[in-house]
């Protein structure tokens, strides 16, 4: 496959993308890759741009302060970013196009006097850029085949958590969280997995057959292996256009959903003729899996914008039960007098720490206050879950979260305040990409029953 082409848009409008507070960038490169004109190659090249930046952002930042020198301004040092991850993580640029089109869009967005500076550091580093490994942790850039000249990162035996956030960009906090419950092998492990973008989850919908989907898809040129469950097929990544274009995605006998998010829908256990509450339903892909049993669903989320988006996929999706939405803040939107539910969904917001492959950005957001926040919302949303239950139905709470937090903890403390309930199953997995593997996604869900008397 060629390189990408030689301009210096792709590379401002990566800019813009990531200074545009959006707290999700990668789902903003379309917006802005249209108010630039950019054509499906070019937004292809933001959207890696964007990726590389934050997935190897610990790195770069170490890269940055190793050669930039006086220390830049944020602007500025995200621009260095930028070239950084084209020079050390893109493969598909040459050099000389990422110094070129680097320097350019630097000139454009901060003047020419920015862009000999971002020019002089980018060569420096590039100079310093070496071939093969060394087996030096503070030189080696992980995952790639190169080395630097000097040391650049911390040092791993005495400051382990320092030098996973400069290696392997995943912050201390979070790395020390791991290494203490999981051990330092599984935490780099873990680390590592979200460098890089995850092969892509496909679940055959009830409309299709797995075999059949895998022979078609083959024949776009899309190779496909099975996952764990059997209603799940992985992709690489890079087929991820190929998939949605193609007659088995518009058509609706396939769709992207993790197998662990499927998995917490079928703890749910729908089936025809009940009522179920989802209770934060978009992007929608849970209810799809609720209703295709035939249930009525009732489909609730605080984001009017997010659940616009639901009804869309619903179409392609034609599952058999009906799917009413309705904007709630949590407390439901129902009236006291409506009838309880069969079940109820919770698929709560949390802070992603089991598919940072998939959302890289979410990584350095997390923090004590950050995830403190998130264990008390997911609390008052379990509860006002387990009020609106029938005696003898079911509560679901799901999580692709890997701290505890957000998980068993949370749900025994529900358990403790609401003796009405009992916990009847809890899975919970870690994510591994490989052949034969885990499941690319993780997290958590426990189903909990609330008793007939």
């Amino acid at each position: 496959m060629g390189g990408y082409a030689l301009c210096p848009v792709p590379r401002i409008a990566a800019f813009l993308t990531l200074t545009s507070g959006s707290p999700a960038p990668l789902r903003a490169v379309d917006r802005v890759a249209e108010g630039r004109g950019l054509d499906a190659r070019d937004r292809a090249l933001v959207r890696r741009l964007v990726g590389s930046e934050i997935r190897r952002r610990g790195t770069l930042r170490a890269l940055v302060d190793a050669f930039a020198r006086p220390k830049p301004k944020p602007e500025l040092a995200l621009i260095l970013r930028l070239g950084l991850a084209q020079l050390f993580f893109m493969d598909r640029i040459p050099p000389h196009a990422a110094l070129s089109e680097t320097v350019d869009a630097a000139s454009r967005l901060l003047g020419e006097s920015k862009g000999r500076f971002v020019n002089a550091v980018l060569r420096e580093a590039l100079r310093a850029r070496g071939e093969g490994r060394t087996g030096d942790p503070t030189r080696d850039l992980v995952g790639r085949p190169w080395h630097l000249a000097k040391p650049i990162f911390r040092d791993p035996d005495e400051h382990p958590a320092l030098w996973a956030e400069d290696a392997l960009s995943i912050p201390a906090a979070l790395f020390k969280r791991w290494s203490k419950r999981h051990g330092a092998e599984t935490a780099t492990r873990l680390a590592r997995l979200a460098l890089d973008e995850p092969p892509l989850s496909l679940r055959v919908t009830a409309h299709g057959h797995r075999e059949a989907i895998a022979q078609e898809l083959e024949a776009l040129g899309v190779a496909t292996r099975e996952g764990l469950h059997p209603a799940i097929l992985l992709a690489d990544a890079d087929a991820t256009g190929a998939v949605v274009q193609s007659e088995a995605f518009a058509d609706g006998r396939i769709t992207v959903q993790g197998e662990t998010a499927l998995r917490a829908a079928l703890l749910v256990g729908a089936s025809a003729g009940q009522r179920v509450l989802d209770l934060c339903a978009a992007p929608g892909g849970k209810t799809a899996v609720l209703a295709e049993s035939g249930a009525e669903v009732i489909a609730l989320d605080r984001s009017a914008r997010r659940l616009a988006d639901v009804p869309g996929g619903l179409r392609r999706l034609r599952p058999a039960g009906v799917v009413r939405l309705a904007v709630s803040d949590g407390d439901l939107g129902l009236s006291p007098a409506a009838p309880p539910f069969d079940a109820v969904l919770v698929d709560v917001p949390c802070s992603n720490t089991g598919v940072l492959a998939a959302r890289p950005e979410a990584r350095w957001r997390f923090g004590p206050a950050t995830l403190s926040s998130l264990v008390e919302e997911q609390a008052r949303l379990l509860r006002a879950a387990c009020a609106r239950v029938r005696p003898g139905g079911a509560v679901v709470h799901s999580t692709c979260s890997l701290e505890p937090e957000e998980g068993a903890q949370l749900v025994r403390r529900i358990l403790a305040e609401d003796t009405r309930f009992e916990l009847e199953a809890e899975h919970s997995a870690l994510p591994d990409s490989a052949p034969n593997g885990g499941p690319v996604d993780g997290g958590y869900a426990a189903r909990l029953v609330r008793s007939k008397g």
